[in-house]
């Protein structure tokens, strides 16, 4: 059972980079998101959270919504601001997997309510405007159905679900 992190209690990720990159992830983020600042704050806020929370749980499948792998999308780009980051969290790169054969509500809810919990007990807070249901586990650029996952130790769990080019 997950124990649930009382508001106050639960940490910000924004302090796991240097506040110079977390701005830099934040402006890259509001081109993505519509312009809006404070949903870029938000979004980079979470997807900190959910990549720390992917270090801690390798292979478990966590997932994040459509809003917060915009963030990732953004981080993963900066391939070496990134790659330090995964190796000072994780001691390994975190790597941004394509899941193409996650279509099914109920895993995906399965993925949602995994990754949530793994977030809270990492100590996070979670911001639920973030990671609404109705998109659980679905990224927005992917694949056409656009599911996503962090990997696991290996980075290969979704190998043999790849779509052939």
């Amino acid at each position: 059972m997950t124990a649930v992190v009382a508001p106050e209690a639960a940490m910000t990720a924004r302090f796991l980079v240097r506040p110079d990159a977390f701005d830099r992830l934040v402006d890259r983020v509001v081109v993505e998101a519509a312009g809006d600042r404070d949903l870029a704050i938000r979004i980079v806020d979470q997807m900190l959270a959910f990549l720390a929370a992917s270090a801690r749980n390798p292979g478990v499948g966590l997932a994040p919504s459509r809003l917060v792998d915009i963030g990732w999308h953004v981080f993963v780009l900066d391939t070496r601001e990134y790659a330090v980051f995964c190796d000072q969290v994780a001691g390994r790169f975190i790597h941004h997997v394509p899941n193409d054969t996650t279509n099914e509500p109920a895993r995906q809810m399965d993925a949602r309510a995994r990754t949530l919990a793994a977030i809270t007990d990492a100590g996070y807070a979670v911001d639920m405007d973030l990671w609404p249901p109705a998109d659980a586990g679905k990224c927005g650029s992917c694949a056409d159905e656009g599911n996503c996952s962090a990997s696991g130790k290996e980075g290969d769990e979704n190998q043999g679900s790849r779509i052939p080019r």
